[in-house]
């Protein structure tokens, strides 16, 4: 079995991990050839675990670069299936970005190896250490390419041509089209509140500015507007907000659209400032943190919400629920574009979130790539969100998946036991939330169900923004860092300002910063990455 020795040298001073490979023809491209070790035939129309006639248990390492990751394997019901279904233990090995550089810098890697960075140069040059998982199918375990997304391995391809990675929720075109991934995000209100102001319209700044100053008089006790924590883009108020006002992602030329400059966006940014002169905007809320928010929430603090992520606020959001089932937090419309623009609610993208790869190191490439298909397949992902029929799980007569009473009872009076013993919905390296669609109402979260449901036909993909920042640690990467940083203190600022005037001074000094920052810089790297992923995706 051929197996690369790797040249490894950590460029300390910028903390990127540069990585070359032995064995490369005479263009510098890696000769990591899959040698082939012929224990059985393949068969395209069966996953190659099937018909490995391989009996001895195999032994693989998975190095996770995420400290947080459960590492323990086999004592669960869904990672006992693994073991069982594949006849293969797994050792974990868990840390960050320097544990990860010193994997590379040593003489050991392990089997598989997830990481988390679309742009690191650890996925960048994964050639140099990878195999590819087009030679590994072939070779091994051709089903991997029923069970995969050629949309997704087209947008992980390399410059050979070959994809080497492959991630968790990664939603392509069709599953945006099909309807199976939810809406995260949306105008939340408590269903008391809406109902005694008359159910009325928060679609234009002034039916917004009105009703938030009924709620302020009707319900003194309650904060009347309330939206995530000031980070990532300005939270709720950044990109989340201009995806429900239908901002532009591209100008009309195809080109980078600065969406914090939008007229509709600030026009709203601008009602919001009107909200905090009217004492309808804590300055509570530019200063709570995660924690803070999400107490606020589950104590119903909030009359109205401009949430983002409404699936990690579920367990908040369903305590006030069960606590106060008449004034659950319910989706509305509210807030619309002041140019006619549609919602244009994201998800998750292609990128994806966990990104696996099958070292060149690895003992038993034919074992790790029945994993990989394992996990990605129907079957393997039935397992990992439901566990086993008949064990977890029952189909009742409308055939949606339904938990066993004790499993749910487990879950939701026994968390940690339920994590230790079962471990639905954890082992998630290829997790897909479509799987989610075929569970029946009762085993779905009460309190995310109507704001799933308003979500529905308002999700579109932006994937020709993927990974458009500059490269780490690039002059442009550096003056992004701080052109967001600043925009965040802006933000604030807009919205806490005593008067218009103050407002577009404020504008003003933040539109000069980016002049004084050379944003322009940043536009083309964007635009030239946008026209990269146009091409990625067939798009002209």
């Amino acid at each position: 079995m051929f197996k690369s020795k790797l040249l490894k040298s950590l460029a300390l001073g910028t903390g990127i991990l540069l990585v070359t490979a032995c064995g490369t023809d005479s263009e510098g491209t890696p000769a990591a050839e899959v040698e082939v070790d012929a224990r059985y035939e393949i068969d395209e129309s069966t996953p190659a675990w099937k018909i490995d006639p391989k009996e001895e248990m195999t032994e693989l390492t998975w190095y996770v670069n995420a400290s947080w990751w459960n590492d323990s394997f086999g004592d669960d019901v869904v990672t006992k299936k693994i073991k069982e279904d594949l006849n293969v233990d797994i050792t974990f090995i868990t840390g960050d970005d320097t544990n990860l550089n010193t994997m590379f810098a040593g003489d050991e890697m392990a089997d598989m190896v997830t990481i988390f960075d679309f742009n690191s140069q650890v996925a960048q040059q994964a050639e140099t250490w990878a195999y590819s998982l087009n030679d590994l199918a072939d070779q091994y375990d051709p089903y991997w390419y029923e069970a995969s997304s050629d949309e997704t391995l087209d947008w992980y391809q390399l410059d050979n041509g070959k994809s080497y990675g492959y991630p968790s929720y990664s939603n392509t075109s069709d599953d945006y089209e099909s309807g199976l991934i939810p809406a995260n995000t949306g105008f939340l209100i408590r269903k008391d509140v809406y109902e005694k102001i008359g159910e009325p319209s928060f679609s234009t700044p002034e039916e917004f500015n009105e009703n938030l100053s009924k709620i302020n008089e009707e319900f003194p006790e309650l904060t009347p507007f309330g939206f995530n924590t000031m980070e990532d883009g300005a939270g709720s108020l950044g990109g989340t907000f201009q995806n429900f006002l239908g901002v532009p992602i591209e100008d009309e030329d195809g080109s980078y659209y600065n969406r914090n400059l939008d007229d509709s966006y600030l026009t709203w940014i601008g009602a919001l400032r009107e909200a905090h002169t009217n004492g309808n905007l804590s300055d509570d809320s530019f200063a709570d943190d995660s924690t803070t928010f999400e107490e606020k929430i589950g104590s119903g603090e909030y009359a109205t919400i401009m949430s983002a992520g409404t699936a990690q606020m579920s367990g908040f959001l369903q305590s006030f629920m069960a606590s106060n089932p008449d004034a659950q937090y319910i989706a509305i419309d509210g807030p619309q574009s002041t140019v006619g623009n549609e919602p244009t609610l994201n998800q998750s993208g292609i990128t994806g979130w966990m990104i696996n790869y099958i070292s060149q190191e690895a003992s038993d490439p034919a074992k790790a790539m029945q994993v990989f298909t394992y996990l990605q397949s129907e079957e393997g992902q039935l397992l990992t969100t439901y566990g086993i029929e008949g064990e977890t799980y029952e189909y009742n007569d409308e055939g949606k998946i339904e938990l066993l009473p004790e499993i749910q009872e487990l879950r939701d009076n026994d968390a940690d036991s339920f994590k230790q013993e079962i471990r639905i919905g954890e082992f998630i390296f290829f997790g897909h939330d479509k799987y989610q669609s075929l569970a029946s109402e009762s085993n779905r979260t009460p309190a995310l169900i109507q704001p799933r449901e308003w979500g529905e036909g308002k999700l579109k993909p932006q994937f020709i923004l993927e990974n458009t920042d500059p490269e780490p640690g690039s002059a442009e990467a550096r003056t992004l860092t701080s052109i967001d940083a600043e925009w965040v203190t802006t933000l604030v600022g807009l919205i806490r300002s005593g008067s218009e005037d103050e407002f577009n001074t404020i504008l003003e000094n933040h539109k000069q910063f980016l002049e004084d920052n050379n944003m322009e810089s940043i536009e083309q790297v964007r635009t030239e990455k946008m026209n990269e992923n146009r091409e990625r995706l067939g798009i002209e």
